[in-house]
């Protein structure tokens, strides 16, 4: 099977069960090494939240620098993470930028003949748009230093969602969470495991929904990621699926840290338009966006007004290439905390009456 197209059907890989070993790589950047305790904190979690064992593979443990030079070492972990039989669960530590680089090096046969739990977020948009490929779902979200090791106290909502992603067979009824941060707590702070981030009360999710639309029930396969990441992949024209096979799919999208302008999502927007992608979609589910960075503090008023923009943006694009397309903003997946795992590849039900998102 190639990288591209549809598969005839996907395989939700099977659940892990408690006591199983998970595998721990970086097929991203090497950052995990910088900040050995942030990692030990995720690792903690994963043995003590979960009754996990994790399996540290080389990658995770990888020079910075030697790891990006050799995206073909990155790809080896993911085949042999995928191929032991006793690892149940594959976790990225962190993202990166240069993602797309590993994907030459995959076997798509392998990795579908192999199907296993494959969770993380921002540049591992490239390998789940790749397992997407071969007709694996992987999980959006449960990456290691940015949501397992959320400092403070672990969030219930991460907690509860990524346990139903690791030992359900789905992902069940989505709510919003309740509070959420975008914090940025510095991760070499001598005190990171005990600094709560800041957090602020969740107001749901916001429904857009053109009138014609209204109280319609709409159900297909998710497809996406990262707005960042996305265009490196149709730039590549890798691990990008053909526009007629993503007819009724439904699009997740999220922003990155990198906090881009109104322009910016307009730009990425119009690639993903004119490539024939956007008009695809039955639907839209918008990740909840960073505000803030540790080089970029804003006020509230000046956050507002980002998240205020971007919708404006997204909605505008979007509709730009599908006039009438249902948009739900503000999910807990992506780059904010707490975080839902969402499965790229399983079927999401969002029910524009009811105002519900269900994963069955």
């Amino acid at each position: 099977m190639s990288d591209s197209g549809a598969p005839d059907e996907f395989i939700t890989p099977r659940p892990a069960e408690p006591g199983d070993r998970v595998a721990v790589i970086a097929p991203s950047s090497g950052a995990a090494t910088v900040f050995p305790d942030v990692l030990d904190l995720a690792l903690e979690r994963l043995r003590d939240r979960f009754d996990l064992d994790p399996v540290v593979f080389e990658t995770a443990e990888a020079d910075p620098g030697e790891l990006r030079g050799r995206p073909e070492l990155r790809a080896a972990d993911v085949h042999e993470a995928f191929r032991d039989p006793e690892i149940s669960a594959v976790f990225a530590t962190i993202g990166g930028d240069d993602q797309v680089r590993v994907l030459r090096h995959l076997d798509g046969e392998a990795l579908r003949a192999n199907p296993t739990r494959f969770f993380g977020m921002s540049d591992n948009t490239c390998l789940a748009s790749y397992l997407w490929t071969q007709g694996v779902v992987s999980f959006y979200g449960g990456q290691l230093l940015n949501q397992v090791a959320t400092p403070g106290e672990f969030p219930e909502y991460t907690e509860r969602y990524l346990r139903r992603a690791l030992f359900e067979a789905s992902l069940g009824e989505l709510d919003p969470a309740e509070a959420w941060t975008d914090d940025t707590v510095e991760w070499a702070r001598d005190d990171f495991r005990e600094t709560e981030p800041e957090y602020e009360p969740g107001d749901g999710w916001r429904w857009d929904v053109p009138d014609e639309r209204e109280g319609e029930v709409i159900s297909g396969r998710l497809w996406g990621g990262c707005l960042t990441v996305l265009p490196w992949l149709l730039a590549a024209d890798r691990a990008v699926p053909d526009p007629a096979d993503l007819a009724g799919a439904v699009l997740a999208l999220e922003t990155s840290e990198e906090l881009p302008t109104a322009d910016d999502v307009r730009r990425k927007l119009t690639v993903l338009g004119e490539r024939g992608l956007l008009e695809r979609f039955d639907a839209v589910l918008v990740g909840r966006p960073q505000t803030r960075s540790r080089e970029d503090e804003r006020s509230d008023e000046e956050r507002a007004a980002f998240r205020d923009d971007q919708r404006a943006a997204i909605r505008k694009w979007v509709r730009e290439y599908d006039p009438d397309v249902p948009i739900v903003f503000d999910l807990d997946f992506g780059h904010t905390n707490p975080t839902a795992p969402v499965p790229i590849g399983g079927r999401v039900e969002i029910d524009a009456g009811e105002r519900t998102i269900r994963f069955p």
